[in-house]
């Protein structure tokens, strides 16, 4: 399985972006598909997941400004970030889980995009 993630870049506060990753090599009947992020210094964190058949799940520190969605490409993920922060000036990793449990635990998912920077400058 490969991650590719892309649509990264700077923007200024307020301002919104549109992350994409396209997985490939997907063998499992179902998955989950999610987004973390790492700022520098800090320890990778949950964003967004979303299962097959599942409802989004996002982290509270992005809830109402960003959405996860499945679209309508196989084996495809978006997250929409608008009102962007500063604060959420990271690098935006796409991950890939077998499962559907533990969506917001980094340990849980197998295979991992290479990351695309989204700065946001104030």
């Amino acid at each position: 399985v490969q991650l590719q993630a892309s649509g990264g870049g700077l923007v200024q506060a307020g301002g919104s972006l549109r992350l994409s990753c396209q997985a490939s090599g997907v063998i499992f009947r179902r998955y989950t598909l999610a987004w973390f992020r790492q700022a520098a210094g800090k320890e990778r964190e949950f964003v967004a997941a979303l299962s097959d058949g599942g409802s989004p799940y996002s982290a509270d520190s992005v809830k109402g400004r960003f959405t996860i969605s499945r679209g309508n490409v196989k084996n495809m993920v978006f997250l929409q970030m608008n009102s962007l922060k500063p604060e959420d000036t990271a690098i935006y990793y796409c991950a890939l889980d077998p499962g559907s449990t533990k969506l917001w635990h980094a340990p849980s998912y197998n295979y991992w995009g290479q990351g695309t920077q989204v700065t946001v400058s104030s």
